[in-house]
């Protein structure tokens, strides 16, 4: 039997077509798997759902119901709200790890460094006029000012990138263990925004909502922020005056005392010290004459009855005891851990002793 050829005109005819009717069918064209490339790629993950809107949980309904009834909000502007409002995983994860978590040697370059010496001393030049005023009128020393604006936000330069009623019901909802706390914050800052007529979904911070160059939650934004620049508003993001002013009336407002000191390296002798070590971060309670009985002596001139605690720091070699005074304790209230508050005080030293240097024209 004679075999016949079939005719294969129409069927490329077909493949021509469907080449051209197609777009992107180049991509199905077969080619040959590069040398130790696997011969097909991975299919492509499904999408992420989108988070559910959060007006889906009773525990928000149920703050809205508190805001509606305490401070006269109206209920649907609310419910409108909180459906455009987003869950963050980011932000639990973030909370999870804080920087504060980290072990003296490893915390303190993170703040005293380089970079955040020299951004002091330009900011001091960049902000003098400010920066004395606020320290005639509060008695805030102004390298403390600066200092905490430069551990803060780097100067201004990173005030967060978190829409900050995310970050806020993110923590209030769906964090158990400060959840108390954040919806206090978020309370706060919905009557912030009514009274600074601010647009709640506009304003911008870090992962626990803190706002502006100084960084203030909600609750102190509304409690000791000031018009330190006398334009009728307070602004954080946007007045560095403001922040200055704002930085020295918080740390009046919580005590601070004019022209004392802050901390003081202590040396010790025997293992009595270690019965007044402070293990938590506590205020003040025992005079230097306590511990000078405990083998502890501050290696800086201090009244002996002035109040400290004890605290360690780790070292890369032997640890460092320093006595925490008065002040040192009110630098805490704006961060509740000892290593921010060293952090503050001895990047605020580096800033004076250079910026000192400069003011008296030395190298």
């Amino acid at each position: 039997m004679i075999k016949t050829t079939p005719n294969l005109m129409p069927l490329l005819l077909a493949a021509l077509l469907l080449s051209v009717t197609l777009p992107g069918c180049a991509a199905l064209k077969k080619h040959p798997p590069a040398k130790g490339a696997p011969a097909a790629a991975a299919p492509m993950p499904a999408p992420a759902p989108l988070p559910k809107p959060m007006t889906g949980q009773a525990t928000v309904i149920s703050f809205i119901d508190e805001m509606v009834a305490k401070h006269d909000f109206q209920r649907a502007e609310l419910v409108a709200l909180f459906e455009k409002v987003q869950p963050r995983e980011r932000i639990i994860q973030i909370m999870t790890a804080p920087a504060e978590g980290k072990p003296w040697n490893k915390y303190r370059p993170i703040f005293v460094n380089e970079a955040r010496i020299s951004g002091g001393v330009d900011f001091w030049r960049e902000n003098s006029e400010a920066l004395a005023r606020a320290e005639q009128q509060y008695g805030v020393p102004a390298e403390i000012i600066v200092a905490i604006i430069g551990v803060e936000t780097r100067y201004g330069g990173n005030m967060g990138s978190f829409t900050v009623i995310d970050a806020l019901a993110t923590l209030a909802f769906d964090y158990p263990p400060r959840a108390a706390y954040f919806r206090s914050e978020l309370e706060q800052f919905l009557l912030l925004t009514r009274e600074e007529k601010l647009d709640p979904l506009a304003p911008k911070g870090s992962y626990a909502g803190a706002m502006g160059e100084a960084q203030f939650m909600p609750s102190s934004y509304r409690n000791y922020s000031v018009d330190f620049d006398g334009d009728g508003r307070r602004d954080l993001w946007n007045s560095t005056s403001d922040a200055i002013g704002s930085v020295a009336n918080y740390l009046s407002g919580y005590g601070w005392q004019r022209a004392q000191p802050i901390a003081a390296l202590a040396q010790v002798t025997g293992d009595s010290y270690q019965s007044v070590l402070d293990q938590k971060l506590v205020k003040p309670t025992r005079s230097i004459t306590e511990f000078r009985t405990h083998g502890v002596q501050p290696q800086s001139p201090l009244d002996k009855d002035q109040l400290a605690s004890l605290l360690r720091f780790e070292t890369d070699a032997d640890d460092e005891l320093w006595l925490g005074l008065d002040n040192f304790y009110v630098i805490t209230r704006y961060n509740h851990s000892h290593r921010y508050a060293m952090a503050v005080y001895q990047l605020s030293q580096e800033i004076l002793a250079r910026h000192q240097r400069l003011m008296s024209g030395a190298k």
